[in-house]
């Protein structure tokens, strides 16, 4: 009883005092039952306050071997219960001398990996790809331009209202991160997209969702993924799809257009900088230009004259001075 009361009262308190988003709180609640869930089964059925790092380090290693978890699921693990357990020592149900994260070692930072993206040529064929006769089909056109044409994600692309696209002032507004809400300026291109759409699929209550499938109902996370994964298999892409794959892709065709890192921030939603910073990745094509560029094309056309015309052999033929 007393795992499922402390997991309860840190989600429904601790967590939704932090203002954490639903899909977060889930997460923590569902890290945290495997947690305990786990020490039931190996540990005699521990109470939270009676686990130890030994535990904690032992459960790591069952994630890692048994499971076959990657680096970044294993810190994610750390993080929630470390933060679970601080909680518990500030509410005050935890001396923090029982706390047995309290000197627990850190781990390895997961090496960030550079993001992979869309082509320009790819995105084409992906906008293209679905039809203009039916309104599902103009539902996904303008659901893949509007990803592609703002970066925003798939929580808030699913959670889009009518009212928060101003087709006149061509802009949207979404609610980001910690309820963060930014405005987002629209191509005029991308607003005629939308507008296309709105006029097929008919007015809505601002209120309304501004996305929703053939029964009225509006598109959840889960949905805007789904569709995306399909018009990229149908489109023929060469890699697997996703809403922040297509958001990797409008930052990155951004920083190639010269737009400043501090701008892409703000249009992505990010609060920190260093979360942008990703993004001034090289690719090859950015490298065989920036070899192109360099200076020794010039410099070797001015010393082409001095290059021997006739054909000179690979080495002498005949010594320096006789052997004898």
């Amino acid at each position: 009883m007393k795992w499922s009361y402390w997991i309860s009262l840190y989600v429904r308190t601790h967590c939704v005092a932090r203002g954490l988003r639903p899909l977060t709180l889930a997460a923590y609640e569902d890290a945290l039952k495997q947690f305990s869930e786990w020490v039931r089964l190996t540990c005699a059925d521990r109470a939270p306050d009676q686990v130890s790092a030994r535990d904690v380090l032992a459960y790591l290693q069952h994630l890692r071997q048994d499971r076959g978890n990657g680096d970044s699921a294993v810190n994610r693990a750390l993080v929630v219960l470390r933060s679970f357990y601080r909680a518990m020592v500030a509410m005050g149900y935890l001396d923090h001398r029982a706390n047995p994260l309290s000197g627990f070692p850190s781990i390895k930072a997961v090496p960030r990996k550079l993001p992979v993206f869309l082509a320009p040529e790819q995105v084409s064929r992906l906008l293209d790809e679905p039809k203009s006769n039916t309104v599902i089909g103009l539902r996904d056109r303008a659901l893949l331009a509007l990803l592609y044409g703002t970066g925003i994600r798939a929580s808030e692309c699913a959670s889009l209202r009518s009212g928060q696209v101003d087709l006149v002032r061509l802009t949207i507004t979404v609610c980001g991160k910690g309820g963060h809400e930014r405005t987002i300026p629209l191509n005029p291109q991308l607003a005629e997209v939308l507008r296309v759409y709105i006029h097929a699929r008919g007015p809505a209550l601002p209120a309304a969702p501004f996305f929703r499938s053939r029964f009225g109902r509006p598109l959840c996370r889960g949905a805007v993924y789904e569709r995306v994964r399909t018009w990229g298999q149908r489109s023929r892409l060469g890699v697997p799809l996703s809403p922040h794959r297509i958001r990797h892709t409008f930052a990155t065709h951004l920083v190639r257009a010269g737009v400043g890192l501090v701008t892409i921030r703000d249009l992505l939603g990010h609060r920190q900088i260093t979360s942008t910073q990703i993004y001034l990745h090289v690719t090859v094509e950015d490298l065989r230009a920036a070899a192109a560029r360099h200076p020794i094309g010039e410099l070797l056309a001015t010393v082409e004259h001095l290059l021997p015309a006739g054909k000179l052999p690979f080495q002498r033929t005949t010594p320096f001075f006789n052997s004898g």
